[in-house]
């Protein structure tokens, strides 16, 4: 979870491109509630591809909810993500 945290943590605030596994995307990423609670949409450029997270930062350590997804598909995305 360590480093899943340090890569989203790296990606800019707002709207941007950038690319995963040879593919590109175009990522939002929002904060809400003083950063208690993130938000993570990407879609892919050209292709069906599509990323949706919410990450909540509780006292109790930070909790990871994929929307409709597999956990292992949207910490894979974050990780392999580099924005343009």
């Amino acid at each position: 979870m360590n480093a899943f945290l340090a890569a989203f943590d790296a990606l800019p605030l707002g709207t941007f491109q950038g690319s995963a596994e040879d593919r590109r995307y175009i990522v939002t990423r929002s904060d809400f509630s003083n950063g208690a609670a993130q938000k993570l949409i990407a879609e892919e450029l050209g292709g069906p591809d599509y990323i949706s997270l919410n990450l909540y930062r509780l006292a109790s350590g930070a909790r990871l909810k994929p929307c409709e997804m597999p956990e292992a598909k949207v910490v894979d995305f974050v990780r392999a993500l580099r924005p343009d």
